[in-house]
C-alpha cells in the first residue's frame, strides 16, 4: 500500500515546484526610492492613485535626484526602463495633481509596453534578447 502512495507523493511535489518556479515573481511593488520631501510627496501622491486605478500586476520603481538648483528629476521605471521623466521645482508645495497626471501616464505607458510584448514576433530571438 505504502508503495503506491510514495510515486504519487513524489509526483504531486514536483508539481507543485514547477508551478512555483514559474510564479516566484511577487508584483504590486512600488520602490521609494526618493531622498526629499518633494520627492516623498510625489511618491505617496503617484503610489496612492495607481493603487486606486490599477490591478497592480507589475513592478515600479520611483526615483529622484535633488538639486537645490533646479529642483528635483524625478523618474519611474519599469522593468528597468523609463516610462516617466519630470523635473519639480525646488517650491512646489501641492505635488497632487502632478502626481496624479503621472500615474495615469505611466499606466498607460505600462499597457501600452504589454501590449507591443504581446504582439512581438519573438520566432528567432527570446524576448529579452530583443
Amino acid at each position: 500500500m505504502n508503495r503506491h502512495w510514495l510515486p504519487a507523493l513524489v509526483l504531486m511535489l514536483m508539481t507543485s515546484f514547477v508551478s512555483a518556479a514559474e510564479e516566484d515573481e511577487m508584483l504590486g511593488f512600488i520602490v521609494d526610492d526618493t531622498i526629499s520631501h518633494i520627492g516623498h510627496d510625489f511618491y505617496y501622491s503617484f503610489s496612492e492613485r495607481l493603487r486606486a486605478t490599477s490591478p497592480m500586476d507589475f513592478n515600479l520603481v520611483v526615483r529622484e535626484r535633488p538639486s537645490a538648483r533646479w529642483g528635483s528629476l524625478v523618474t519611474v521605471e519599469y522593468q528597468q526602463r523609463l516610462v516617466y521623466r519630470r523635473f519639480l521645482p525646488p517650491n512646489t508645495v501641492e505635488l497632487k495633481d502632478e502626481a496624479y497626471e503621472a500615474a495615469d501616464l505611466v499606466r498607460v505607458q505600462i499597457v501600452q509596453r504589454k501590449l507591443e510584448a504581446l504582439l512581438q514576433d519573438t520566432t528567432d530571438l527570446e524576448r529579452d534578447e530583443l
